[in-house]
């Protein structure tokens, strides 16, 4: 066998095997360290957190201070005092170890940094819980937060029993309940259409930008059919766009409307559901769910037509994000406007 040839055989098997393993190695030492440095910082905080007690603040921040002129003294300026304020907020945030000790080899300390100053509980928990499921990379969970995804997602207009009981399920065995899978709004900003379009307009960018309608919709979506035919007494009808969503097991057809939600929307998505049961499902699977995206959603209609029996979720969708003030003051209205309304209905169940 000439040289050539013995280069030729080298660099088509051997080298894309030891390539593969120099690559897996170096993850998994970098996983490794990772999972030791966050350890680290966890136990440095608890150490400071336990000498301070309850000591006031102004006492607190001279020793932090202090501990930190000795320490970048000694091992480097990433021993400062942002460093160790970090580490106490991260003790503030998970005060047990065994959580963290959980998560260390899933979520970096890149990730828990950005995580541990979110103040709300419940909310800290859903970007720790969902960013360890889905696998996001610290750029796609700081997107994420940017863009609310938490006040987005149908879980956070629920009562707070209700969110910790999923959040918990969640953690515990890594199911996720539809709530969770399902946001309003959702944000199509990426599909760079003009200020008209038509609905098949919107599907088109849709299908041109899928990775990105994916990753808005959440990674466990998998795309099935674009305009899927389906044939009920001789007479054709189609799915706009039709989705199997993994841990929820089911078929998801999502129908795009152009305008604000109308009560017709409902006969037409119940008709496309119960032929995807009868004709589409197969063993193991639950029963499909749909999908109305609509430009704009009337709350009293979605109410008194009871969608949420029928299996169908309507939520609006955004071609332009608002500016984060506005986005604010939608959200928090929605969760409080639902979340009340909630209480009222438990509180009726309750007399009744």
């Amino acid at each position: 066998m000439s040289d050539k040839q013995e280069l030729m055989l080298i660099e088509s098997t051997l080298l894309p095997e030891i390539r593969q393993l120099i690559d897996q190695s170096r993850q998994r030492a970098a996983v490794a360290v990772n999972a030791e440095l966050t350890m680290l910082y966890w136990d440095v905080g608890s150490a400071i957190s336990e000498m301070l007690g309850g000591q006031r603040a102004e006492y607190g921040r001279e020793i932090v201070t202090q501990l930190a002129n000795v320490l970048t003294a000694e091992y480097g300026r990433k021993w400062g005092v942002s460093t160790l304020r970090h580490c106490l907020r991260a003790v503030e945030a998970f005060p047990d170890r065994e959580i963290v000790y959980a998560l260390r080899t899933q979520l970096s300390w890149t990730h828990l940094r950005k995580i541990i100053f979110i103040e709300d509980p419940l909310k800290r928990e859903f970007y720790t819980e969902m960013c360890r499921l889905e696998g996001w990379s610290t750029r796609q969970l700081n997107e994420r937060i940017q863009s609310m995804l938490y006040e987005r997602t149908a879980i956070s207009k629920k009562p707070e029993k209700t969110i910790q009981s999923d959040l918990e399920i969640l953690r515990a065995d890594g199911k996720v309940s539809a709530d969770l899978a399902f946001r309003d709004p959702y944000v199509l900003d990426f599909l760079g259409l003009a200020d008209t379009y038509s609905e098949n307009d919107l599907e088109s960018s849709i299908l041109a930008e899928l990775q990105c309608f994916i990753t808005e919709l959440g990674t466990d979506f998998a795309f099935i059919a674009r305009q899927k035919r389906i044939v009920i007494d001789d007479r054709d009808y189609y799915i706009d766009l039709l989705f199997f969503h993994r841990r929820l097991k089911c078929l998801v057809a999502i129908d795009l409307k152009i305008g604000e939600f109308e009560a017709g929307f409902k006969g037409q998505m119940e008709l496309y559901l119960r032929y995807l049961e009868k004709h589409e499902r197969v063993e193991g699977e639950n029963l499909p769910v749909g999908l109305i995206l609509c430009s704009g959603k009337n709350e009293e209609h979605v109410e008194l037509l009871r969608l949420d029996e029928a299996n169908i979720r309507v939520a609006e969708y955004m071609t332009q994000l608002p500016s984060p003030e506005l986005l604010r003051q939608k959200l928090h209205e929605s969760i409080e406007r639902a979340r009340a309304k909630a209480l009222m209905d438990q509180e009726d169940a309750s007399d009744a």
